[in-house]
C-alpha cells in the first residue's frame, strides 16, 4: 500500500512531518525515514525559489516524484515533491536502515548501521538512488514509499546546511532516533 493522494493536499510543512516514520525502499533496499526538510518556490532556500529551471523541472511536476540532483557536484540528493504550495518538496536528511542492510554496507563500505543513511548524501549512495530517478513516481518500481505503522513524536527545529531562510523551522525529526544526521538542539 502506498500512500495516497490526499496525503500530498496539504502544507509541505505537514508533508514533512507527515512523513516520519514512513517507509522508502529503492528496489527492496531503505529504511524509516526518521528526518527530512521541507522547501517551497517562496522560500529563497528551495531550488524552486527562482522559478522553473530544466534542474528544478521535477519540483514544479506532479506530487509524490523524485526530484534528484546533485549537490556540489558530488553527492546525489533526493526530495520528495509534495504539498499544496507550488513547487514544493521535503528533502530526505536520514533514514533509519531497515531493508538490505548488506547491500547499503557493500555500497557504502562501511558497517554501521547509524552512518548508512545519516545524511541526504548517505542516503543516496546507500540506496542506489541517482539522477537517472529524477521525476519517476514513488508509487512505483523501482521506489516504494509506505506509510508510517505508527504515530511517531517529531522533533521540530531549523533547517541545517543553508545559509537562506536557515532559522525557518522546518527541520523534522523522530525523537529518539539515532539514525539522524544531525542532533536537534
Amino acid at each position: 500500500m502506498s500512500l495516497s493522494g490526499g496525503f500530498w493536499d496539504r502544507s509541505v510543512l505537514d508533508v514533512a512531518r507527515a512523513l516520519i516514520g514512513c517507509r522508502l525502499l529503492v528496489d527492496g533496499v531503505g529504511g524509516i525515514i526518521v528526518e527530512t526538510e521541507a522547501y517551497h518556490a517562496g522560500d529563497p532556500a528551495s531550488h524552486s525559489f527562482v522559478g522553473p529551471r530544466p534542474r528544478t523541472a521535477a519540483m514544479f511536476g506532479p506530487v509524490g516524484h523524485a526530484y534528484v540532483y546533485r549537490s556540489y557536484g558530488l553527492h546525489w540528493c533526493m526530495n520528495i515533491v509534495g504539498g499544496a504550495e507550488t513547487a514544493a518538496a521535503v528533502l530526505l536528511r536520514a533514514l533509519e536502515p531497515t531493508d538490505g542492510l548488506k547491500t547499503m554496507i557493500a555500497r557504502r563500505g562501511l558497517d554501521d548501521p547509524r552512518l548508512l543513511c545519516s545524511g541526504p548524501g548517505r542516503i543516496c549512495a546507500a540506496l542506489g538512488i541517482t539522477g537517472a530517478m529524477n521525476g519517476l513516481p514513488l508509487d512505483m518500481p523501482p521506489f516504494a514509499l509506505l506509510p508510517a505503522e505508527g504515530v511517531a513524536e517529531v522533533l521540530v527545529g531549523p533547517r541545517i546546511g543553508i545559509t537562506k531562510a536557515a532559522a525557518e523551522p522546518w527541520r523534522f525529526g523522530m525523537r529518539g532516533s539515532r539514525f539522524l544526521s544531525r542532533p536537534f538542539r
